[in-house]
């Protein structure tokens, strides 16, 4: 008590504010990221595998448990996947995109049929409903974008000829996702099939006025993002593009779709200024996507359905390789071309974690999400250093390789003379 004969209040110890506790763990992160990637670059590896591993240790059940920071890295990694595919689409214009589309359609439906089927049968085999097996046949069908846009940068194969095809493959995906989206959510919810055939048809609109837009008025959209200050340009593109993409998913259109489209509209010396400015925003972003995927699985969850997904992976990535090598060979890609192309393929992620994320939020099958994280874990790392050793490792046609007689010629390798790799 004061002299005054006034009590002497004790004020409480000062607590941690929330945001201080984010800026706390976003710190955290941003350094084992930059930790992890010195490591990745120094022994040859891609850094995604290791961020995703990152995600895992610090997701529940992991060791260093992230809590405060969850809503800003999900709202972080959908910028990174936004970014990734403005970038990418930035790198061509939509004639390439078109001539692709009408090339590879049919190499689409070989895609869907030969990479949906098996997970479709795999959730009936599990004694799943025929809705939560749709949904799993959705989820080995996508392939990742993020994390295909992000390889072929990190690989500088964005100029090599195969990837317009691995291109027009992964925006054929997106587009029917566009399609399946909407009739999922509207199954899950008990709707008739005709309020379902109706969202798709809103979807497949907006898709078709977003090419439109990118065809015929790319140069007025230029225009009116144009600046000579980096800064005025900056904020211009990634106003429009969080503002197309936000559209586009409110829409039940991907995101990442609509940031694609808006990087074809995208032309001259805009775009040439943008590849420049945005990388490191796209790589900081991105790493914060890959590393919030594996916050969202539990280790202990993984174990009950490792096996099965494991064998559906190796059965999809299979069927993935394969779609990749047919859809080159049909663009006059030589046999190296083809095998990239194949292996290009095989990562999933973003788009398959949304998929199961639909099914787990209605309670169709509990087994769904798990069986999800582990099928996509797999791919998404199995699938980042098969892309990174795409050149080392051999093409099947060469893993049977026959003894000849001395003085004989070699065994053609099916490859013709002049024929582009």
């Amino acid at each position: 008590m004061l002299a005054t004969g006034l009590p002497l209040e004790v004020l409480p110890e000062p607590e941690t504010s929330h945001a201080g506790a984010v800026l706390i763990e976003l710190g955290i992160i941003l350094l084992v990221l930059a930790a992890l990637g010195r490591v990745a670059a120094r022994i040859g590896i891609p850094s995604i595998p290791l961020y995703l591993l990152a995600g895992l240790v610090m997701g529940d059940g992991g060791f260093i448990p992230v809590s405060a920071g969850q809503e800003f890295l999900e709202i972080g990694a959908e910028i990174g996947v936004v970014l990734l595919l403005l970038l990418l689409g930035l790198e061509y214009s939509p004639e390439d995109l078109r001539n692709g589309l009408r090339s590879n359609w049919a190499a689409g439906l070989l895609d869907g049929v030969a990479n949906g089927v098996p997970g479709f049968a795999v959730g009936l085999m599990l004694g799943w409903s025929p809705t939560a097996s749709l949904l799993l046949a959705g989820v080995t069908y996508i392939s990742s974008s993020g994390v295909i846009a992000r390889l072929l940068d990190d690989f500088d194969r964005v100029a090599n000829r195969e990837t317009p095809v691995i291109l027009s493959l992964l925006v054929m995906e997106d587009i029917v996702m566009a399609v399946f989206l909407p009739i999922v959510a509207v199954l899950l919810v008990g709707a008739s099939l005709l309020q379902g055939a109706i969202a798709a048809g809103v979807a497949l609109a907006i898709v078709a006025l977003a090419f439109v837009v990118s065809m015929y008025f790319s140069r007025h959209v230029s225009r009116l993002v144009h600046s000579h200050s980096r800064e005025l340009l900056l904020l211009g593109v990634l106003g429009l593009t969080f503002l197309v993409a936000g559209l586009a998913d409110a829409v039940q259109v991907s995101a990442a779709v609509g940031a694609f489209l808006l990087g074809l509209t995208l032309s001259g010396q805009v775009a040439n200024d943008v590849r420049t400015l945005l990388p490191p925003l796209r790589d900081v972003f991105g790493g914060l996507f890959f590393v919030f995927f594996g916050l969202l699985i539990d280790p202990r969850d993984l174990m009950p359905v490792l096996l099965p997904a494991l064998a559906l992976a190796l059965v999809t990535a299979i069927t993935k390789i394969y779609t990749g090598m047919w859809a080159a060979k049909r663009n006059g890609i030589g046999p190296k071309g083809r095998w990239r192309t194949g292996l290009s393929l095989v990562p999933r992620g973003e788009f398959s974690i949304v998929i199961a994320g639909l099914g787990v939020a209605a309670g169709v099958e509990s087994q769904l999400g798990p069986f999800t994280a582990a099928y996509v874990l797999i791919l998404a790392i199995t699938g980042s250093l098969l892309m990174r050793f795409a050149d080392k490792i051999p093409p099947p046609g060469t893993w049977w390789g026959k003894r000849r007689a001395p003085g004989s010629a070699p065994a053609a390798d099916g490859a013709r003379p002049g024929l582009p790799s």
